[in-house]
């Protein structure tokens, strides 16, 4: 069934270093029902850092997952991020949208540190309807050559784009559908993938900063094998597993400390540049980092926050047989990206 037909499906495609991640949601019904995941390996050092290495393979990974889910549409919802995208916050005078539109690459030139000419620009006004001289605006920036560089990949599977999406935003759509009550307040959600960690600061449900940090389940991997001499599928075993061991514990100090820090930067960045954020109150964590076993306990004592998983299927409804094959417990934290992405409802 098309994207526009009359089941209203949202087809939501989200390509890891690690995985590609496809949820199908349908939106016909008084609210949205995921209505199949399919999840397809991707081959090591096909993407690197975000950035696509190998086209083909990609592309093959891909197709492959979308064979899997049984979608015969074309139409996909995705997105970008890593550095090449710029979330935020900035404050202009008000003025009318139209006009906000003509003032916003001026004021992009004094916050974005790429060349003007490279990238892609867009904005939302936070609050419209509020009084006073000033308003909030959530700007944001993308490198187009990282736009055209998907938009490619997805072009030799076939496929048809019809909306790009920022990573952090489609994050944000899972996590505010499944944990109304973490939109108070400033607190962090935390996508441990498979080469990066996205760092998401929300003030009162508003992602107004990101940061990416070099550390996932392949430094995690890495080290294992390096420090505690493993071979990769014992490595792998224990990354997956379910039961803390000596030898994680020991990775996980290194690494659980890369983590934390990153996030205490975000946030005291974002809390010495904005007059309304507060303190961090909570961090949840999601990606399949956020799966290994003693990561989020140790989070939690080394931040002094409560760490909570998040969990994209928490307050969802899910249709039988939508993870057929799949064990929900391994694969939930997997899926807050592109659930995201297939909660945008076709226009």
């Amino acid at each position: 069934m098309a994207l526009f037909g009359r089941k209203k499906n949202t087809v939501g495609l989200d390509i890891g270093s690690g995985l590609v991640k496809v949820a199908v949601i349908d939106h016909s019904g008084p609210a949205p029902e995921l209505v199949r995941v399919a999840i397809a390996p991707l081959l090591a050092d096909a993407i690197v850092e975000g950035e696509i290495m190998d086209p083909a393979i990609v592309s093959e990974a891909i197709m492959a997952a979308l064979q899997s889910s049984g979608v015969t549409t074309r139409d996909v919802v995705t997105a970008v991020g890593g550095r090449d995208v710029i979330i935020k916050k900035i404050q202009i005078e008000r003025v009318k949208e139209q006009q906000a539109r003509e003032l916003m690459r001026w004021e992009a030139e004094q916050h974005v540190p790429f060349d003007m000419e490279s990238v892609e620009l867009d904005f939302q006004i936070l609050d419209p309807e509020a009084g006073g001289m000033e308003m909030n605006v959530l700007l944001v920036a993308a490198k187009r050559e990282l736009i055209e560089s998907k938009l490619r990949v997805l072009g030799e599977a076939g496929l048809n784009p019809v909306a790009v999406d920022v990573d952090a935003f489609a994050l944000h759509n899972a996590f505010e559908l499944n944990y109304p009550e973490a939109m108070q307040g400033v607190v962090a959600l935390v996508n441990i993938g498979h080469e990066v960690t996205n760092i998401n600061i929300l003030d009162d449900g508003i992602p107004i900063l990101t940061r990416d940090i070099t550390v996932g389940t392949r430094r995690f991997r890495e080290d294992l094998q390096r420090d505690r001499g493993l071979s990769p599928e014992e490595a792998s075993q224990l990354i997956q597993g379910y039961d803390r061991s000596p030898h994680l514990d020991a990775v996980l100090e290194g690494r659980g400390e890369e983590i934390a820090v990153g996030v205490e930067r975000a946030a005291a960045f974002l809390s010495s540049s904005s007059r309304s954020a507060g303190n961090l109150r909570s961090v949840y964590i999601c990606g399949g980092g956020s799966r290994i076993p003693g990561l989020g306990e140790s989070l939690g004592v080394r931040l002094r926050l409560p760490v909570e998983h998040a969990n994209p299927l928490a307050n969802l409804a899910v249709r039988e047989g939508a993870l057929e094959s799949l064990v929900t417990d391994e694969v939930a934290p997997l899926l807050m990206l592109s659930i995201g992405l297939a909660l945008r409802q076709p226009q």
